[in-house]
């Protein structure tokens, strides 16, 4: 498998029922489905969610779902299909995700996990992200989480002045 196959696009509301089958299948196991193809499609709609596909042809590997608010954001899901992990997919679209929120101004990148997802928390903590809480019964009331976090900047920090260019005078 190459990577240098994969290209990335936004997601589409036809992408629903692939991304939520992949959210039920690698992340949602044995928790039950909450992000189902309605939920999903909200994401995909909503003007202040990113949802982002890596994509080989048109068969869909990965996928993405931040949040953006004003000053923090959240990433929502991610998820690798297992044929194609540790390729640097996975690192590639956080990295683009962390682009977008800097470019926005945001302040801080949440996520949860599974607390027992060490795997997991070694990706997240390779890109930046530090553990900073655990949250009994997150998943269903039946297991922890461990919330983490990438701080792009201080929160309510201003951000750097910005002027347009000045055009040349003629």
């Amino acid at each position: 498998m190459n990577a240098k196959n994969i290209t990335l696009r936004p997601g589409r509301p036809a992408d629903a029922v692939k991304i939520a089958a992949m959210s039920r299948d690698l992340i949602e196991t044995g928790l039950g489905w909450s992000w189902g193809p309605d939920r999903v499609a909200r994401s995909i709609a909503n003007k202040d969610t990113s949802t982002l596909l890596a994509c080989e042809r048109e068969r869909v590997v990965a996928f993405a779902i931040m949040y953006f608010g004003d000053e923090h954001a959240h990433l929502n899901l991610l998820a690798v299909r297992p044929s194609h992990q540790r390729l640097g997919i996975g690192k590639h679209m956080v990295g683009w995700l962390v682009e977008s929120a800097y470019a926005a101004g945001i302040a801080t990148i949440h996520l949860e996990l599974r607390a027992s997802n060490y795997t997991a928390r070694s990706f997240y903590r390779s890109l930046g992200f530090t553990e900073s809480a655990y949250i009994p019964g997150y998943y269903r009331g039946r297991e922890m989480a461990l919330r983490m976090v990438r701080v792009l900047r201080r929160p309510g920090m201003p951000l750097p002045a910005w002027s347009s260019p000045k055009l040349p005078k003629s």
